[in-house]
């Protein structure tokens, strides 16, 4: 099925802006605590571009056109939402779609929370479903999204894969979000590097950005709230006029806020989305962070040595970064160097500990072959597509003919199993009757034929077959992996948790291709972002047992695949395939790194769902 494409994504901390005299439809989001990009309603979206025209470096109260955005204001000059009863406040971004997407239309798909109410899906996920819609697809599969759900437009129903729990689902049409054409002038391309003439993400400039989007929200409010007053008392001598206001800058009444020099750290990789469960209002709830003390040896003695250059009696905040990790929230530390700096203190935000992606450098001498693991690379080429197997017989070849089915449904149409199939007028195969019902032979569960003929013409057509109740694999389960080459190692460093042992590295490394006939939009080109990847393993009995299994796994194109990255938003890209791996060596602050005591049984029960096991790699 193919995947509409993704908007152009802008800089975390400055304005986007469509390629030159191409028209495209402008979605504002925001960013919820599961690292989801949530859109604002198109209503919002219009009266942000109004005030967006009117000042670009402005402020946008969005209570004015929503009543239950009233304590939100958004600051364009840093691109953040600030909430002004809790102080806390998110990133937003400007995105842009096809103005032939959902979004141009005005089409919204929303599913029903726990409360009756209806939620819109993120913005990715109503475009994929509208393409779906449109194509007339009777059913959608979102787990190339990264969501476990299954979407039925007969019974306008989401079904979550593992619980089976359904939800309904609903499509209604509301106000097209706006539209706009040009390019991005250098006038609002705020704000810069010094020399590169490009928005600054390091994380210092990130905190000074956020508190200075605090202080104009707070300034914006009172100013609304606050009748003309008299002009303000003349300063103490010598001082010069409006010493004691709190401008919107990284200084305040004469109070610095003091930037510990370290390195610029390089940003983690985000963890992979919830699914979409949070309401359409932000919500402001800070999360819990990490203690200083559980951070590794080497972290803490960076952040002792940037502490050593604070000036004496500054108070220090080791500040959390926008994706979770560090003891003080963003909000909190903006709130605080205000206020303190609104009382003429200092106070210093210091950075939150870097992850520890790598090992130190492994001379090649050192490098050492896996026991017992043959070899040190596998390659995968093109797949070479066989002569197509007959999708009736492969479905034949694992089910048994019922004949008094029962009278309940078949989860892939929705009709009950005494009836006839509902892909009847949809699906035409010889010899298959839309009523037949089969049972499959190991797990027992029972569909049309018809229904399972249809999900295997509509999947990779490798000769398997997955009972989509339990999961059960019927045959051996190949998948998309575009090709690419799998190396593994053993070097002379230890993980943390696992002193004893030296480590297995694993790199991955695939190139940027064209799309073959088995991916989403065949003959396009995809890209491959990240390459190559370095994973981990600890060199110990089941460390290795994970190993061989993830070669078989590789082997059968099932580690990565090709669809929307749920980090960056970017689609046609190479993405990782249901089967984590360790990409962090000496930390844990991504969630990608080690100690992970449950992490080996993890990945050990993800092959197996995959088909993957001891038993099927030797046969």
């Amino acid at each position: 099925m193919s995947r509409p494409g993704q908007g152009v994504m802008m800089p975390a901390s400055g304005l986007g802006f469509p390629p030159q005299n191409v028209a495209r439809v402008v979605v504002w989001e925001w960013l919820n605590e599961h690292n989801r990009w949530r859109p604002y309603t198109a209503t919002v979206c219009h009266h942000i571009e109004n005030v967006l025209k009117e000042d670009a470096r402005g402020s946008v109260v969005l209570g004015q056109v929503d009543a239950q955005l009233v304590p939100y204001i958004i600051d364009l000059q840093s691109m953040h939402q600030f909430r002004q009863d809790t102080g806390t406040m998110r990133p937003v971004r400007r995105n842009f779609y096809d103005p032939s997407s959902a979004p141009g239309k005005g089409i919204v798909w929303e599913w029903e929370n726990d409360g009756g109410a209806w939620t819109a899906y993120d913005m990715d996920i109503c475009i994929t479903i509208q393409n779906a819609y449109e194509k007339q697809h009777p059913w959608l599969d979102l787990s190339s999204l990264g969501f476990c759900y299954l979407i039925y437009f007969n019974s306008m129903s989401q079904m979550n894969r593992q619980t089976r729990r359904r939800r309904r689902l609903r499509r209604r049409l509301d106000l097209a979000y706006p539209l706009t054409v040009g390019s991005i002038p250098k006038s609002q391309s705020w704000p810069v590097g010094a020399s590169s003439g490009q928005p600054c993400s390091c994380q210092q400039c990130l905190l000074v950005n956020s508190t200075r989007a605090a202080s104009n929200a707070i300034l914006a409010s009172q100013r609304r709230k606050a009748p003309p007053a008299a002009p303000p008392p003349p300063p103490p001598s010598g001082g010069p006029p409006g010493a004691l206001a709190v401008r919107p800058s990284a200084t305040f009444a004469g109070a610095t806020l003091w930037a510990a020099p370290a390195t610029s750290p390089t940003e983690p990789a985000q963890p992979p989305g919830a699914p979409p469960r949070s309401p359409s209002v932000p919500s402001g709830a800070p999360t819990p962070g990490q203690n200083n003390l559980n951070r590794p040896g080497p972290q803490r003695a960076t952040s002792v040595s940037a502490r050593a250059s604070i000036p004496p009696g500054v108070p220090a905040l080791p500040v959390k970064n926008l994706n979770g990790t560090g003891p003080v929230h963003p909000a909190l530390a903006g709130m605080t160097g205000i206020l303190l700096c609104a009382a003429g203190l200092p106070v210093c935000l210091t950075r939150a500990p870097k992850p520890i992606l790598h090992p130190p450098p492994v001379s090649k001498s050192d490098v050492k072959p896996v026991p017992g693991v043959p070899g040190v690379c596998r390659k995968t080429k093109k797949k070479h597509l066989k002569k197509s197997k007959n999708p009736e017989d492969v479905v034949r070849r694992y089910m048994q003919k019922v004949k008094s089915p029962p009278d309940e449904d078949c989860t892939i149409c929705m009709e009950r199993l005494v009836t006839a199939s509902g892909y009847e007028g949809v699906l035409r195969h010889k010899g298959v009757r839309p009523e037949l019902v089969g049972r499959l032979g190991r797990c027992g569960h029972m569909y049309h034929l018809l229904c399972l003929v249809a999900m295997y013409s509509n999947g990779n057509k490798d000769g398997s077959l997955q009972c989509p109740t339990c999961k059960a694999i019927y045959g051996e389960k190949t998948g998309t992996q575009p090709p690419g080459k799998m190396e593994f190692h053993l070097i002379p460093h230890s993980l943390p948790g696992f002193a004893d042992t030296q480590t297995i590295r694993i790199v991955y490394d695939i190139p940027t291709g064209i799309q073959g006939p088995e991916h989403p939009n065949p003959g396009k080109k995809f890209t491959a972002r990240g390459f190559p990847r370095h994973c981990y393993l600890p060199n110990n009995e089941k460390g290795r047992k994970v190993l061989r299994l993830l070669i078989t796994a590789w082997e059968r194109r099932l580690i990565f695949t090709i669809g929307t990255s749920n980090t960056t938003g970017e689609s046609d890209t190479v993405v990782w395939n249901e089967i984590h791996h360790k990409t962090e060596f000496g930390s844990n602050l991504t969630g990608h790194g080690y100690p992970d005591a449950s992490y080996l049984d993890n990945v050990l029960a993800e092959l197996t769902a995959q088909g993957v096991s001891e038993a099927t790699a030797k046969a």
